[in-house]
C-alpha cells in the first residue's frame, strides 16, 4: 500500500469509527432518557435494560454504517482540498480514482459487512428486543395489548400444507374476516381452495361463515361445482395464538427464510403479497450497497469545497445527501409495493440514480 493510501485511510477510518460510535452513544443515550419516566415507574433491572441495548446494536450499526461513510468521506477529502493536497495529488499525475481507490474498497469491505450483519443478526435482534421491550412493560399493559390487537393482511403457512391469507386477525375475540385457505399437495399444486366471509374459534374448533369450497385436478382446473355452506366447522389445528405467534413478518427472516417462503407463496397466485415480499428480498441486497453508492456520491461534493469550513460543510452536506437518498429510497419501496415499478427496478432506483450523478460529477471534476 502507498504511503499516500495509508495516509488517506487512517484519516477516513478514525472518522468512520468516531462517527459511527458517537452515532451509538447519543441513540442509546436518547432512548434512555426518552424513557426514563417509564424506566424508574417499572424499576426496570440494569441487566435487563443492558441485554436490551446490547441486543439494538446490530440495527443501529446497519442504520448509520452509511452515514458514517459519507461524513468520513466528505470531511477527510474536503480537508485535502482545502489545503491544496489535492492539487498536488493531481499535479503529479495521479487520477481521482486514484486519489480514491482506497476509500472506494474501504466502502467495499463495509458493503459486506453490512449485508453480513443485516441477514445474520438483525433479524434475531428484532425478535429479542420485542421480547424484552415485553418484559419490560407491565404485565397488565402487555396482556391488554395483546388482547386487543388487530392483525391486517396475515399470511402464514400452516399444517397439511396449507397457505393462509386473513384480511384482518383479531385475538381478542378470535375472529378473522376476509379468509381465503389454499391447500396443496406434495409438489405444491393446489388441491383445494376455501373462501370464508368469517371465522370465529369456539370450543377449540373453527366455525366459518358463508364458506364456498373449490376443488382442483393436477392440472389447476375446478373439477365440480363450488359447494358453499352458511356455516361449516373446519377441522384447522392451528389456534388463534398459533396464528398470532407463527405470522410471518420479513423483517424477523434472513434472505434464505425469506426466499424460500417467498417460493412457497409463489403457488399460491397471490400477487399483492407476493410483490411485497420480493421488493423485502431485494431491499436485503440493494440496502447493503448503500455504504459504497454513499461514498461514490460523497467524493465529488468534498472536492468542490473550497475555502469554508470542512466540518460544517461535511456536516450539513452529510444530511443534506441524506436525506435526498433517503426519500428517493421510500418512494422507490412505495411504487414497488404499489406495483407501478418492478421489485427490483423500485429497490434499485435510489442506487441508479445515485451513482450515475456522482460518475457523471466525478467526470466533469476539474
Amino acid at each position: 500500500m502507498r504511503i499516500l493510501d495509508r495516509y488517506i485511510l487512517k484519516s477516513v477510518l478514525g472518522l468512520f469509527f468516531g462517527c459511527l460510535f458517537l452515532f451509538l452513544f447519543l441513540y442509546i443515550i436518547i432512548d434512555v432518557f426518552s424513557h426514563l419516566d417509564e424506566i424508574l415507574r417499572q424499576k426496570v433491572n440494569p441487566y435487563l435494560l443492558l441485554q436490551y441495548y446490547l441486543s439494538y446494536l446490530p440495527i443501529i450499526f446497519v442504520q448509520v454504517a452509511p452515514i458514517a461513510c459519507l461524513l468520513s468521506t466528505l470531511y477527510t477529502f474536503g480537508k485535502l482540498n482545502r489545503n491544496n493536497e489535492i492539487i498536488a495529488m493531481r499535479a503529479s499525475g495521479l487520477s481521482i480514482f486514484q486519489i480514491t481507490q482506497t476509500v472506494i474498497i474501504f466502502g467495499i469491505i463495509i458493503s459486506v459487512f453490512v449485508f453480513w450483519v443485516n441477514d445474520r443478526f438483525v433479524p434475531g435482534s428484532i425478535s429479542l428486543t420485542e421480547k424484552i421491550k415485553e418484559q419490560i412493560e407491565s404485565g397488565e399493559k402487555k396482556a391488554k395489548s395483546k388482547e386487543q390487537e388487530i392483525i391486517n393482511n396475515l399470511s402464514m403457512y400452516g399444517i397439511k400444507n396449507r397457505l393462509f391469507f386473513v384480511n384482518k386477525f383479531s385475538l381478542g375475540n378470535n375472529t378473522m374476516e376476509g379468509i381465503i385457505i389454499l391447500e396443496h399437495d406434495e409438489k405444491q399444486n393446489i388441491v383445494k381452495k376455501i373462501v370464508a366471509n368469517k371465522g370465529i374459534y369456539k370450543e377449540g374448533l373453527w366455525r366459518f361463515y358463508q364458506c364456498i369450497t373449490y376443488n382442483f385436478n393436477e392440472n389447476g382446473q375446478i373439477v365440480s361445482d363450488p359447494q358453499y355452506f352458511p356455516e361449516e366447522i373446519m377441522t384447522i389445528p392451528e389456534s388463534p395464538e398459533q396464528f398470532f405467534h407463527q405470522r410471518q413478518r420479513p423483517d424477523l427472516m434472513n434472505i434464505a427464510q425469506l426466499d424460500d417462503y417467498l417460493w412457497r407463496l409463489s403457488k399460491s397466485g397471490a400477487t399483492t403479497v407476493i410483490r411485497n415480499f420480493k421488493v423485502d428480498l431485494y431491499r436485503r441486497f440493494t440496502d447493503s450497497l448503500t455504504s459504497i453508492i454513499i461514498i461514490f456520491l460523497g467524493v465529488p461534493f468534498s472536492l468542490m469545497m473550497r475555502k469554508r469550513a470542512t466540518g460544517m460543510s461535511s456536516i450539513g452536506i452529510s444530511l443534506m445527501l441524506g436525506f435526498v437518498y433517503y426519500v428517493l429510497s421510500a418512494v422507490g419501496i412505495a411504487f414497488g409495493k404499489a406495483g407501478i415499478l418492478a421489485p427490483v427496478l423500485a429497490t434499485s432506483l435510489p442506487h441508479i440514480l445515485a451513482l450515475t450523478s456522482s460518475l457523471y460529477l466525478i467526470n466533469n471534476l476539474p
